[in-house]
């Protein structure tokens, strides 16, 4: 069975998603995008940056984001660990 897919306009791409895929999360992440994308190009010479430079700029400061949310998961996963660990100890 043939799986269809549909499409989500980002940054004015058209980009194609499987039927399964979720896709207002998809929707959520192209709004955040398009925000980021915006405050860059707002920031770069008065709206006049060049496209590519400001797509990396909006890709490295997604991709820290990234990283430090999950440094964050670890740190909590840690101290639940922790946490865990004394409440055993204590029974």
């Amino acid at each position: 069975m043939e799986k269809s897919s549909q499409v989500l306009n980002v940054l004015g791409l058209q980009i194609s998603f499987r039927s399964g895929a979720n896709l207002e999360r998809a929707r959520q992440a192209a709004q955040l995008l398009e925000e980021r994308f915006a405050e860059q190009k707002q920031r770069a010479s008065g709206g006049q940056g060049k496209d590519k430079v400001l797509m990396t700029f909006l890709a490295l400061g997604l991709a820290d984001d990234l990283l430090q949310t999950k440094n964050e998961l670890e740190a909590m996963r840690n101290a639940l660990a922790s946490t865990l660990e004394k409440i055993k100890k204590s029974l």
